[in-house]
Protein backbone atom coordinates (compact mmCIF):
# COMPACT_ATOMS: atom_id res chain seq x y z
CA UNK A 1 0.00 0.00 0.00
CA UNK A 2 1.32 3.46 -0.81
CA UNK A 3 1.73 6.35 1.90
CA UNK A 4 -1.05 8.09 0.03
CA UNK A 5 -3.36 5.55 0.19
CA UNK A 6 -2.49 4.99 4.14
CA UNK A 7 -3.22 8.47 5.26
CA UNK A 8 -6.69 7.51 3.37
CA UNK A 9 -7.30 4.87 5.51
CA UNK A 10 -6.58 5.72 8.58
CA UNK A 11 -8.48 9.63 7.90
CA UNK A 12 -11.65 7.53 6.47
CA UNK A 13 -11.13 4.80 10.03
CA UNK A 14 -10.53 7.99 12.49
CA UNK A 15 -13.60 10.13 10.64
CA UNK A 16 -16.02 6.85 10.99
CA UNK A 17 -14.81 6.02 14.40
CA UNK A 18 -15.37 9.51 16.08
CA UNK A 19 -18.71 10.30 13.82
CA UNK A 20 -20.70 7.22 14.71
CA UNK A 21 -19.42 7.39 18.86
CA UNK A 22 -20.58 11.60 18.45
CA UNK A 23 -23.98 10.14 16.80
CA UNK A 24 -24.26 7.61 19.46
CA UNK A 25 -23.73 9.71 22.49
CA UNK A 26 -26.23 12.77 20.98
CA UNK A 27 -28.57 10.33 20.50
CA UNK A 28 -28.54 8.47 23.78
CA UNK A 29 -28.14 11.76 25.69
CA UNK A 30 -31.29 13.04 23.55
CA UNK A 31 -33.13 10.10 24.24
CA UNK A 32 -32.57 9.89 28.09
CA UNK A 33 -33.50 13.19 28.43
CA UNK A 34 -36.30 14.20 25.49
CA UNK A 35 -38.32 10.94 27.70
CA UNK A 36 -39.20 13.32 30.47
CA UNK A 37 -40.97 15.65 27.84
CA UNK A 38 -42.74 13.14 25.77
CA UNK A 39 -44.17 11.72 28.76
CA UNK A 40 -45.46 15.46 29.96
CA UNK A 41 -46.44 15.97 26.29
CA UNK A 42 -48.85 12.82 26.54
CA UNK A 43 -50.79 13.79 29.88
CA UNK A 44 -48.05 12.34 32.30
CA UNK A 45 -50.31 9.03 31.87
CA UNK A 46 -48.97 7.12 29.41
CA UNK A 47 -45.22 6.36 29.77
CA UNK A 48 -45.46 3.44 27.23
CA UNK A 49 -46.38 5.26 24.51
CA UNK A 50 -43.99 7.90 25.38
CA UNK A 51 -41.19 5.62 25.87
CA UNK A 52 -42.00 3.99 22.12
CA UNK A 53 -42.06 7.58 20.14
CA UNK A 54 -39.03 8.17 21.73
CA UNK A 55 -37.59 5.08 20.64
CA UNK A 56 -38.87 5.56 16.82
CA UNK A 57 -36.91 9.01 17.24
CA UNK A 58 -33.70 7.72 17.68
CA UNK A 59 -34.11 4.80 15.36
CA UNK A 60 -34.52 7.80 12.75
CA UNK A 61 -31.68 10.12 14.33
CA UNK A 62 -29.08 7.36 13.63
CA UNK A 63 -30.40 6.68 10.26
CA UNK A 64 -30.19 10.50 9.29
CA UNK A 65 -27.15 10.85 11.01
CA UNK A 66 -25.03 7.86 10.44
CA UNK A 67 -26.78 8.29 6.50
CA UNK A 68 -24.89 11.46 5.66
CA UNK A 69 -21.47 10.44 7.70
CA UNK A 70 -21.05 7.54 5.05
CA UNK A 71 -22.59 9.55 2.50
CA UNK A 72 -20.22 12.59 3.30
CA UNK A 73 -17.10 10.03 2.93
CA UNK A 74 -17.02 10.58 -0.57
CA UNK A 75 -17.02 14.44 -0.91
CA UNK A 76 -13.66 16.54 0.26
CA UNK A 77 -10.30 16.20 -1.04
CA UNK A 78 -8.49 13.24 -0.15
CA UNK A 79 -5.01 13.59 2.18
CA UNK A 80 -2.06 12.56 0.82
CA UNK A 81 -0.01 13.48 3.82
CA UNK A 82 0.00 14.13 7.79
CA UNK A 83 -1.59 17.48 7.92
CA UNK A 84 -3.95 16.91 4.97
CA UNK A 85 -5.32 14.07 6.66
CA UNK A 86 -5.51 16.31 9.95
CA UNK A 87 -7.41 18.71 8.11
CA UNK A 88 -9.78 16.38 6.35
CA UNK A 89 -10.46 14.82 10.00
CA UNK A 90 -11.42 18.11 11.38
CA UNK A 91 -13.64 19.45 8.04
CA UNK A 92 -15.50 16.21 8.55
CA UNK A 93 -16.21 15.92 11.87
CA UNK A 94 -17.01 19.67 12.21
CA UNK A 95 -19.56 19.06 9.57
CA UNK A 96 -20.90 16.18 11.84
CA UNK A 97 -21.25 18.06 14.55
CA UNK A 98 -22.97 20.63 12.80
CA UNK A 99 -25.47 17.92 11.85
CA UNK A 100 -25.86 16.51 15.26
CA UNK A 101 -26.15 20.22 16.37
CA UNK A 102 -29.49 20.31 13.69
CA UNK A 103 -30.96 17.71 14.43
CA UNK A 104 -30.54 18.09 18.23
CA UNK A 105 -32.58 21.58 17.82
CA UNK A 106 -35.17 19.82 15.82
CA UNK A 107 -35.95 17.39 18.12
CA UNK A 108 -36.07 20.09 20.97
CA UNK A 109 -38.36 21.96 18.52
CA UNK A 110 -40.70 18.49 18.16
CA UNK A 111 -40.81 17.95 21.91
CA UNK A 112 -41.59 21.62 22.77
CA UNK A 113 -44.28 21.69 20.29
CA UNK A 114 -45.78 18.52 21.62
CA UNK A 115 -45.46 19.86 25.11
CA UNK A 116 -46.97 22.92 24.01
CA UNK A 117 -49.91 21.31 22.40
CA UNK A 118 -50.53 18.93 25.66
CA UNK A 119 -50.29 21.74 28.40
CA UNK A 120 -52.91 24.23 26.17
CA UNK A 121 -55.16 20.88 25.49
CA UNK A 122 -55.59 20.25 29.84
CA UNK A 123 -55.66 24.19 30.50
CA UNK A 124 -59.47 24.33 27.75
CA UNK A 125 -61.59 23.35 30.80
CA UNK A 126 -63.73 26.35 31.67
CA UNK A 127 -63.13 27.80 34.93
CA UNK A 128 -66.54 27.16 36.43
CA UNK A 129 -68.88 24.99 35.36
CA UNK A 130 -72.14 25.89 33.44
CA UNK A 131 -74.67 26.57 36.08
CA UNK A 132 -77.75 27.35 33.36
CA UNK A 133 -78.78 27.98 30.17
CA UNK A 134 -79.84 31.08 28.08
CA UNK A 135 -81.79 30.61 24.97
CA UNK A 136 -80.43 32.82 22.31
CA UNK A 137 -81.88 36.24 21.77
CA UNK A 138 -82.67 36.97 18.19
CA UNK A 139 -81.35 40.31 16.28
CA UNK A 140 -83.46 43.17 16.66
CA UNK A 141 -85.57 43.81 13.26
CA UNK A 142 -85.50 39.87 12.37
CA UNK A 143 -88.43 38.08 11.51
CA UNK A 144 -88.18 34.51 10.89
CA UNK A 145 -89.16 33.00 7.48
CA UNK A 146 -92.51 31.32 6.95
CA UNK A 147 -92.71 27.99 7.24
CA UNK A 148 -92.63 25.84 4.07
CA UNK A 149 -95.51 24.90 2.89
CA UNK A 150 -95.56 20.76 2.29
CA UNK A 151 -95.97 19.75 -1.24
CA UNK A 152 -98.38 18.43 -2.49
Amino acid sequence: MEPTNTYIVWAYGFYLLISVLLTVWVARTLSKNGLVFLVEAFNNNNRELASSVNHLLVVGFYLINIGYVTLALKYGDKPANLQQSIEFLSTKVGLVLLVLGGMHFINLRVFSNMRKRAQLKNNMRPPVPPQQWVPPVPPQGFTPPPAAQPAR
